[in-house]
């Protein structure tokens, strides 16, 4: 055994108290990596990683990227930005902040340890799309000036960045864009629309259907994302994406609210309200490219993934002393 072998991989998550974070962390540590947790608790939940302390390869760091930051890493997962529009529009300025000048700054580290670096984009950079399904070659439809656009002009500013540190500096990229994706720790307030319709239907109340419910989104459980993430990182240095990672499958808000209200017997009732600005009418990714490259596709089925995500909510409900009725 060669003294490289007996070297853990050393590898930063920023925002990986969050949803999506905390269980990319949970799976690195499972594959043996040494793990440095960043997050600065903005919408990241300390409980979400609290059964990580005690793991000797694992640490948390209370840190903002828009300031930087030294470490000495082998590859960086850049996961840092409130990703619900609740939550990127309670301070739009802060959230276009995070995307650019977080990005900027984990770039720099790259550059400057030699690390790989890995940004989560997301769908969003396709706006409200005009080409259906999405493939990555799609420039996309995004309003530039509308309430959505910290979220959707920072990550597009975001891979930006990235291609041109690739091209001017050689830094080693991997840049994936997320589709809807969801599971366990998410958020119970983060306004998206699977933790939205699962609590309603758990506390009874109306579930909430904006427009006339036959918008699409295409939802991808958590644990094959972070599949279809490890497996990216993985690819050789040619490989730099941008690569679609979600589910195909294609539903209508009406369709995921009835599917939320059999799989919790909850007795609520569609309510109608007027759609938010600039909400896609249709998302649902072509994921050819990460088939061919990465021999990746969801695995799990929505009603599976629902009931993971609904126990998870029941227990978080309850902890906080809110019954179900």
């Amino acid at each position: 055994m060669t003294l490289e072998t007996l070297q853990k991989k050393k590898i930063l998550v920023t925002g990986g108290a969050g949803f999506i974070g905390s269980h990319l962390c949970e799976r690195l540590l499972a594959d043996g990596a040494d793990v440095l947790c960043v997050d600065n608790f903005f919408t990241g939940q300390k409980t979400n990683v609290a059964h990580l302390l005690g793991n000797p390869n694992f640490e948390i760091q209370r840190h903002d990227v828009t300031f930087p930051l030294y470490v000495e890493v082998d590859e960086i997962y850049n996961l840092a930005c409130p990703a619900s529009p609740v939550h990127y529009q309670h301070d739009p300025v802060q959230t276009t902040k995070t995307s650019v000048h977080g990005a900027i700054n984990m770039l720099g580290l790259a550059k400057r340890v030699g690390a790989k670096i890995f940004q989560a984009s997301t769908s969003e950079v396709y706006g409200d799309p005009n080409v259906h399904p999405q493939p990555e070659e799609y420039w996309g439809n995004v309003n530039p000036i509308g309430f959505r656009s910290c979220y959707d002009e920072g990550k597009r500013c975001a891979e930006t960045l990235f291609f041109d540190y690739h091209r001017q500096h050689g830094t080693k990229i991997k840049v994936a864009r997320i589709f809807n994706t969801y599971g366990p720790n998410m958020h119970p307030n983060d306004g998206r629309v699977v933790s939205n319709f699962i609590v309603q239907a758990l506390m009874g109340t109306d579930i909430t259907i904006y427009g006339d419910g036959q918008q699409t989104r295409s939802f991808c459980f958590v644990s094959d994302l972070v599949e279809g993430f490890v497996r990216l990182m993985g690819t050789g240095d040619e490989v730099t994406g941008p690569i679609n990672l979600g589910n195909p499958g294609e539903f209508t808000m009406i369709e995921l609210a009835q599917a939320v209200i059999r799989l919790t017997g909850s007795r609520s009732q569609l309510v109608h309200k007027p759609l938010p600005s600039d909400d896609p009418r249709q998302r649902k990714p072509d994921i050819a490219k990460a088939q061919s490259i990465l021999g990746w596709e969801p695995r799990v089925q929505l009603e599976q993934g629902l009931t993971a995500t609904i126990a998870y909510f029941d227990k978080v409900l309850s902890n906080s002393g809110i019954a179900r009725r």
